[in-house]
């Protein structure tokens, strides 16, 4: 005879206690799964960002232009919380659209700034010289045409950058 107690069809077992089946209510919300991916609909999105990319030019220039605008504050008023903050969601914004601006190297060049400028507790403290060489290079990156990462420049730059953040930022514990 086994120790282990016995289920009784309607769910409750010998030891008195019941299991409770939930029905999947959500299922019958957002119906069965989804089928493949509707080609159409991906075409029509590629058609509408084409024909918008036109003025990702000036997009772009006008998120570089906050960046700038968030380092001259910084510049004249010091490297405060607030001033630290509005340079990391600037340069972060940037590091989402370089790609969609199709900029990628924008986009790797303001990921090392979000890097260097990550922790918000240390954010007030990093080198203003290191913050204004990703900056520096961001608008070269643009002036000179100097799109993807795979540019001798840009790679070069990159890495660069990148290395310099790394040998700032503490060991991160493994």
């Amino acid at each position: 005879m086994s120790s282990n107690p016995a289920n009784t069809p309607d769910g409750a077992e010998a030891s008195g206690a019941e299991t409770i089946q939930v029905p999947n209510t959500l299922r019958m919300k957002v119906g069965p799964r989804f089928g493949g991916i509707d080609l159409e609909a991906v075409a029509k999105a590629e058609a509408a960002l084409k024909s918008l990319s036109s003025q990702f030019g000036q997009w772009l220039q006008d998120e570089i232009d906050k960046l700038e605008a968030a380092r001259a504050v910084i510049r004249t008023d010091g490297m405060s919380q607030a001033a630290a903050d509005k340079l990391y969601i600037h340069a972060h914004d940037l590091k989402g659209l370089g790609g969609t601006y199709e900029f990628p190297l924008i986009t790797r060049l303001a990921g090392s700034l979000c890097k260097l400028i990550d922790n918000r507790e240390t954010r007030t403290a990093a080198p203003m010289f290191l913050v204004d060489a990703h900056i520096d290079a961001i608008k070269a990156a643009v002036r000179d045409n100097i799109r993807d990462v795979s540019h001798p420049v840009g790679k070069l730059l990159a890495e660069e950058l990148e290395q310099r953040v790394k040998a700032y930022l503490p060991e991160e514990p493994a």
